[in-house]
């Protein structure tokens, strides 16, 4: 029985470890965003707590036979599973920072603080191999729980809980409804494991916390997936399909007497910077100016959506009262360019032609882009 018992333990187990072990091989190398990068951490993190555990039952249910050390092979067992947790949920704490453009991760120093958590619980794992106040494994192989068990929980759950609870702020701050529905999926993440883990607390010999762990991991990849189609690398804005979704969306459910407006924004001479400087300052130049048009449409009263449309042009779409609101948006956009410049120190002059349309969808998004880049390349002209 108890060999039956392991051998399923063990397999629902394997087949988590399988399922995230995909996972991380379809995000190597998809990606160079820091986010994403803390995302593989976290799974390389879940499958060592996925291992470590499957190991403890196959050990502890007899099914491998250590003989003298048995007791130790248990022990490092538990170690590595605790340890790896807390791995795991800091990552997520940081990934889900990344994917909300919090200030904590615009701070270097405010990362390394964050792992101020991870340093009490790293050193009472190591107190516990002579202490036992976590938990303890008997000369004959038998594990108990120590006094002070539920440190073991407490130490990863509050990067849980801060993740969580920050997302949920987050969402209820924004505006949009597409990112809101990103950051209601990210802050609902953590609940099953969580729920899963707290089942398996009182309920050890239940195999649930690995599975449910795995499905939540494949619900976060998938988030992923769609963002990588939706969202422009470089520069984190999105891209041209969204451009596309956003309008027809517009189209069909605008109100009655609203209007649409388009601005089409190029950089000016973007090719000799690019040839003069390299790709390296060029890609720089497109980070600037996505920085610049972020700023510039904080003070809309309606939510924009900011878009790289190709190359060094990019698009700007939002329902507005009137032509005097794009115009003091084009201001903006020009002062806050020249102000990030000023701060990145940029070695060559980085300016933008913008040109305005709007429409009350009667005409064709291509028709729409046409007015506005015809009014872009006729300030292009005035700029040469």
């Amino acid at each position: 029985m108890q060999t039956e018992y392991a051998i399923l333990y063990a397999e629902i187990n394997m087949f988590s470890l399988a399922l995230i072990a995909f996972i991380l091989w379809k995000t190597m190398g998809l990606s160079k965003m820091v986010a994403q990068r803390n995302f593989s951490m976290s799974i390389i993190a879940e499958m060592v707590f996925f291992a470590s555990d499957t190991l403890f039952v196959l050990i502890n249910e007899r099914v491998i036979l250590l003989g003298p050390f048995t007791s130790a092979a248990k022990l490092l067992c538990k170690e590595t599973y605790f340890f790896a947790t807390a791995l795991m949920c800091y990552f997520w704490f940081l990934y889900f920072e990344y994917l909300r453009d919090s200030d904590l991760v615009k701070s270097k120093r405010k990362v390394q603080i964050s792992t101020i958590l991870m340093v009490p619980m790293t050193v009472i794992l190591v107190v516990n191999v002579f202490t036992g106040i976590l938990f303890y494994v008997e000369e004959n192989g038998v594990y108990h729980r120590g006094p002070y068990f539920i440190l073991t929980y407490v130490f990863s759950y509050i990067y849980v809980v801060v993740a969580c609870s920050h997302t949920i702020i987050g969402a209820l701050r924004k505006k949009g409804n597409s990112n809101k529905k990103t950051l209601v999926l990210l802050a609902l993440f953590p609940v099953a494991p969580g729920g899963a883990g707290i089942i398996q607390l009182f309920y050890p010999r239940l195999p649930v916390a690995c599975g449910v762990l795995a499905l939540a991991t494949l619900l976060l990849y998938l988030n992923w997936t769609d963002q990588l189609i939706s969202i422009d690398p470089l520069t984190g804005l999105n891209n041209r399909k969204m451009l596309i979704h956003h309008y027809d969306h517009w189209s069909k459910n605008h109100a009655e007497g609203s209007k649409l407006y388009l601005l089409m924004i190029d950089a000016n001479k973007f090719k000799s910077i690019n040839d003069t400087y390299g790709h390296v300052e060029g890609d720089q130049a497109l980070k600037n100016i996505a920085d610049s048009l972020r700023q510039g449409c904080k003070e809309l009263p309606k939510r924009a959506n900011i878009c790289r449309y190709g190359g060094d042009e990019f698009s700007i779409l939002f329902e507005s009262s009137g032509l005097e609101e794009c115009l003091k948006l084009k201001d903006r956009i020009n002062e806050k360019l020249k102000a990030i410049n000023e701060e990145s120190g940029v070695p060559f002059e980085l300016t933008v032609s913008i040109g305005i349309a709007s429409t009350d969808g009667s005409i064709s998004l291509k028709e729409f882009i046409d007015l506005a880049d015809d009014n872009m390349y006729e300030e292009k002209e005035k700029n040469r």
